[in-house]
């Protein structure tokens, strides 16, 4: 007997074989009906061109808006503290800090304790752009909850949060056998 076909991530999808001529192309169909990671994936690309598209001609991306905005909320964070928050590797962390520390809106500086530690700490210039993002963010983020509903955002952000914690993550891998 043959297997299931996987989505990549592990999930089996049904086996419909469907006749080449009778392909709808309905964006319904797909791997995201049967895989939560392609799906909250699929959806979190549409999302994030939406929000970039709502950040305009500021030369910040949504992702980049979102990290300014947790420095600016975490004060100063250490580079691990923040990739924590953020649920980024360092490297990931890195790469995504590159352009924010050249156009001058981020900055690494010295834990005052640890050394070895980099906290990382907007500008002046960098606090400014994240003060005047903050109302295209807004409207986005009315745009989403008139869409989607006021409620049910906030119970997608809950649940989201909840997805995202060390607790689901532990309990995922297997990690909470209590």
């Amino acid at each position: 007997m043959e297997a299931a076909p996987e989505c990549g991530h592990g999930c089996a999808i049904p086996d419909k074989r469907i006749e080449e001529d009778s392909m709808s192309g309905s964006e319904d169909e797909g791997v995201w009906q049967y895989c939560s990671n392609s799906a909250v994936r699929r959806a979190a690309r549409q999302l994030g061109q939406l929000y970039d598209d709502a950040m305009g001609d500021s030369g910040l991306r949504g992702t980049q808006f979102s990290l300014l905005s947790q420095i600016a909320q975490s004060g100063a964070p250490t580079q691990k503290e923040l990739a924590e928050a953020m649920v980024m590797d360092l490297s990931a962390l890195g790469h995504t800090l590159k352009p924010l520390i050249r156009d001058g809106l981020v900055q690494l500086v010295p834990d005052d304790k640890d050394r070895r530690a980099k906290r990382v700490r907007l500008t002046e210039a960098g606090l400014a752009r994240q003060r005047e993002m903050v109302v295209r963010w807004q409207d986005a983020q009315a745009r989403f909850d008139k869409t989607f509903g006021k409620e049910r955002s906030e119970e997608l952000r809950r649940t989201l949060a909840f997805i995202a914690s060390k607790g689901f993550a532990k309990a995922f891998s297997g990690e909470d056998k209590g």
